[in-house]
């Protein structure tokens, strides 16, 4: 009976350690003008799916008009296509049907590096949708099914990210 506590025990503490958020670094340049706000990635990157890991960055422009940009990079672990010289597409496809896509076109050594940003428009609307699935159109069709899970980790970043000072 205690090794079953034991190993229970074991398996919470591992979930809530996973579970938790990334901390959010802030950095300016150097003329003062734009400051940086980005998930740590220092010591690992956060996980979106199986073989898919992300960050999130916004930049925060000051001026006459205060703007911000945010964008999701996403990182494909042992992700490779044959598709030399051509167009890739990589959809973030929402649980309202909204998709975020980007397109980028693979390296003439017919390496793609595994990494594309995807510009996030709305953040708020991102933070009140999920993602469903990421999927990589390329010679053949990758799909990352994001779980339940990852979905709350990447909304408490999100809005860690939004919301940073």
């Amino acid at each position: 009976m205690k090794i079953i506590l034991v190993l229970v025990s074991f398996f919470a503490a591992t979930i809530s350690i996973n579970a938790q958020a990334a901390k959010v670094l802030t950095s300016v340049n150097d003329a003062g003008d734009v400051a940086t706000y980005e998930l740590d990635c220092t010591t690992k990157f956060q996980t979106l799916a199986k073989g898919l890991r992300y960050n999130i960055t916004r930049h925060e422009f000051k001026g006459p008009e205060v703007k911000n940009s945010y964008r999701l990079l996403l990182v494909m672990d042992g992700f490779y296509s044959k598709t030399l010289n051509k167009e890739m597409t990589i959809s973030a496809v929402l649980t309202d049907g909204t998709v975020i896509e980007a397109r980028k076109i693979i390296e003439d050594d017919g390496f793609f590096d595994g990494a594309c940003t995807l510009k996030i428009k709305d953040p708020n609307a991102l933070l009140a949708a999920n993602i469903d699935k990421v999927v990589v159109h390329a010679d053949k069709e990758v799909v990352y099914k994001v779980s339940e899970q990852s979905r709350v980790i990447f909304k408490k970043n999100l809005s860690n990210i939004i919301n940073a000072k």
